[in-house]
């Protein structure tokens, strides 16, 4: 235990260590707290019911066991009904898709031999396709909590705004992955990950 000890005051005397670690831990902070604004339109006192009715209606366990999992890796954002319910998987679907385009499309495939600036190439190509799928994920989202009766509005009064937000907070979170990356510790979006499934552990 004293070695243990020893050595996180040997890693929090190094500065720039140090300094990774707390911009690191600050941008999980921001993460955290966003991860509880609501979206707009949405009768809260309803949306802790929202995990029990698919459990009773339209899919039994299979279907609330999956809803559990999503909110797990959203760190409770999912049953929060949040502006961070798609969480980051948005980004980890466009990334997977691009890489595997990226082995039978011949201009991406060069792209990945250019270096840097294939590199950087590619990472705009997955930010678009992160952009798409939110979009047509929030639509979905929102669809579905319309149908469980827990908006205050419908239409394009909720889809409007709602999806926006959803959007906004992927792009949002993809951000901040970005910026762990680069001025952190570690590979940010794993971070983030990592974040969501401990704040969840409470709840399991």
């Amino acid at each position: 235990m004293k070695g243990f000890i020893q050595t996180l005051k040997n890693i929090w005397s190094l500065q720039e260590l140090r300094d990774k670690i707390i911009v690191t831990l600050s941008l999980i902070l921001v993460y955290r707290f966003a991860s509880y604004i609501s979206l707009p339109a949405i009768n809260m006192a309803e949306v802790g019911n929202l995990l029990d009715h698919f459990q009773k209606q339209g899919g039994g366990k299979q279907a609330a066991g999956l809803l559990g999992l999503l909110s797990s890796f959203t760190g409770g954002a999912f049953s929060h009904a949040s502006i961070m319910a798609l969480g980051i998987m948005p980004y980890i679907s466009a990334s997977i898709i691009v890489q595997l385009m990226s082995t039978v499309v011949p201009s991406l495939e060069a792209l990945k031999k250019e270096g840097e600036q294939g590199k950087r190439k590619i990472n705009q190509y997955t930010r678009y396709g992160t952009l798409f799928l939110a979009l047509v994920q929030g639509v979905g989202m929102c669809a579905g909590l319309i149908s469980q009766g827990i908006t205050l509005t419908s239409g394009l009064a909720f889809y409007v705004p709602a999806v926006t937000s959803l959007v906004a907070g992927t792009m949002f979170l993809m951000w901040l992955g970005e910026q762990i990356t680069e001025r952190g510790v570690g590979n940010g979006i794993s971070m983030i990950i990592f974040a969501g499934i401990v704040a969840g552990l409470p709840s399991l």
